[in-house]
């Protein structure tokens, strides 16, 4: 990888949580637990598994009895999501991935603990969304898993709104991940482990393989830039 660790590290600064931005509905608590009870529902007993493409592969932070490569037909990873919060600011927006229409997307599908499934899936739902106006963007997908088709849970699946940000060039797209940092961490540090563990398991998506080479370049040019500018000060 052209991305490395230091040149994430480059990207990191220290930032406080500036809350929520934009004018969204927070979901109550209420509103999480019923959502949860109607998705376990929707599994009709079946073994549950949520579709991972992203930090999910990751950092999942719940508790999975399996998991397999699978892949969703009709969707493919995309940074579209305008973020001034997490690994943005409002300084300085970044942008996080969902799935948006078209091609396909190689990913890992978990199976969830068969027991208190709810709970697990509304412990996702406080993680993954925080406005009821995004709710929609949760839902199921078929996937072709290694042992087989099934459907499987999806977040950030195509999601729509000001917040979508489609199409973008990728050099366009890299010069943003190269500069936004929230108080969770870079857009640098979230493309880099995102694409290290898809290649963990057998994953290489060509699109993010080019992405964090222009990253990489763009953080680089970033900080030579800002090495001859404290020079000509210093001078």
């Amino acid at each position: 990888m052209s991305l490395t660790p230091d040149l994430v590290a480059l990207c990191h600064r220290d930032m406080i949580d500036q809350g929520p931005d934009g004018p969204w509905t927070a979901i109550s608590d209420a509103q999480y637990r019923d959502l949860a009870e109607k998705l376990e529902r929707e599994s009709h007993g079946e073994p549950l598994w949520v579709f991972a493409y992203g930090s999910l592969i990751w950092k999942p932070e719940f508790e999975a009895i399996d998991r397999q490569r699978a892949t969703a037909f009709g969707w493919h990873r995309s940074f579209c999501l305008h973020i001034n919060r997490w690994r943005g600011s409002h300084e300085q927006p970044g942008l996080m991935m969902a799935l948006e229409r078209g091609g396909r997307c190689d990913g890992v599908i978990y199976r969830l603990a068969d027991g208190n499934r709810a709970a697990q899936i509304e412990r996702m739902l406080r993680r993954e969304v925080s406005a009821v106006e995004n709710i929609d963007a949760v839902r199921w997908l078929p996937v072709k898993a290694e042992s087989g088709p099934c459907r499987a849970l999806g977040f950030w699946v195509g999601a729509t709104g000001e917040r979508i940000r489609s199409r973008r060039p990728l050099d366009e797209v890299a010069g943003i991940l190269a500069r936004a940092c929230g108080h969770i961490g870079s857009c640098a540090e979230y493309l880099y482990n995102t694409v290290a563990h898809l290649e963990d398991f057998g994953i290489h998506d060509r699109n993010l393989w080019r992405l964090q080479k222009l990253v990489a370049d763009e953080i680089r040019t970033i900080h030579r830039q800002d090495a001859a500018l404290q020079a000509c000060c210093q001078g």
